[in-house]
């Protein structure tokens, strides 16, 4: 018996396909979703931290947060074939089989909202569910009708901190609010900076998430400045309502105003090269300015 179990342990089609699976659900995208989610259960809980509800609440948010991912990836097969960026995932390469993804999403899916279900309460699990759909059935159509998506696709993208806070606390407060706008007003520069970027490569999926008509110019680097810009005093609201102290609102600020200087460059010169710097400045924004709250408020 242990040499059977060894051989399919060892059988490299069997590690092929469960590496495909994984790579499905965008792990390091799901873990950002965990890690938000975890962000606001600390910043609402207080002292009062509950670590078992924590990692529950964190492995049901990856799973749910997997499981969009793997049906926008079922619904797009056709156009991901047609990008470079994602032409080489599981299912246009043929390694997960469109039946076989759909299957998985959904028992990922139940397994999440079961997680949260039993780890945080019954807002929690609703509003996680309103927010797969969102994404998966809404946001996922959308990118290729207009600008629009990016707007849509910013809700869902902006729940993890709320589910948290939700999660420790039950009730969607105008904290929860706050750090809720916080997040989605930090999407509209991260996704156009990414479609500015990435523009060639979507036009041939048909997609259209820049705004301005789509258009690579000064207008649309506006756009971003201005949205960069709204940051500014969104970061202060957690210290000016107490949620977090005046160290956090030193440390937000100063990243607010290096993200917004990133914004400046695009306007003077409408490149792939700034744009470029503004998206590696989205990833290090969200991050430092959550930590900075937690530490805070720890």
């Amino acid at each position: 018996m242990g040499k059977i179990t060894s051989h399919i342990t060892n059988d490299p089609s069997v590690a092929a396909k469960a590496a495909a699976f994984i790579e499905l659900l965008k792990p390091r995208l799901s873990f950002l979703v965990a890690f938000s989610s975890g962000f606001g259960y600390i910043l609402a809980s207080s002292g009062q931290l509950n670590w078992g509800n924590l990692l529950l609440l964190s492995l049901g948010g990856m799973l749910v947060s997997g499981a969009s991912v793997s049906i926008n990836q079922i619904i797009e097969v056709e156009y991901d074939a047609l990008m470079n960026r994602t032409k080489n995932r599981p299912l246009p390469t043929g390694r997960i089989t469109e039946k076989e993804a759909i299957i998985f999403s959904f028992l990922v899916a139940v397994l999440g909202l079961y997680i949260l279900y039993l780890s945080t309460n019954p807002l929690t699990v609703a509003l996680s569910f309103v927010s797969l759909l969102l994404y998966s059935f809404v946001y996922t159509p959308m990118k290729r009708v207009g600008p629009i998506a990016v707007f849509i696709g910013a809700i869902p993208g902006a729940l993890p901190p709320l589910l948290g806070w939700v999660a420790a606390t039950g009730v969607i407060s105008f904290e929860a609010m706050i750090i809720f706008g916080i997040q989605f007003i930090w999407q509209f520069p991260h996704f156009w900076a990414i479609a500015w970027v990435g523009d060639e490569d979507y036009k041939k999926a048909g997609f259209k998430l820049l705004p301005n008509n789509g258009r690579k110019d000064l207008n649309t680097a506006i756009n971003i400045m201005i949205y960069t810009l709204f940051l500014l005093p969104l970061g202060l609201l957690p210290t000016y309502f107490g949620v977090t102290g005046l160290n956090s609102a030193v440390i937000v600020t100063v990243c607010g105003c290096a993200f917004l200087a990133q914004t400046f460059s695009l306007m003077r010169d409408n490149t792939d090269k700034s744009a470029l710097k503004i998206m590696f400045g989205s990833f290090l924004y969200l991050p430092i300015v959550q930590i900075a709250y937690m530490l805070d408020k720890i």
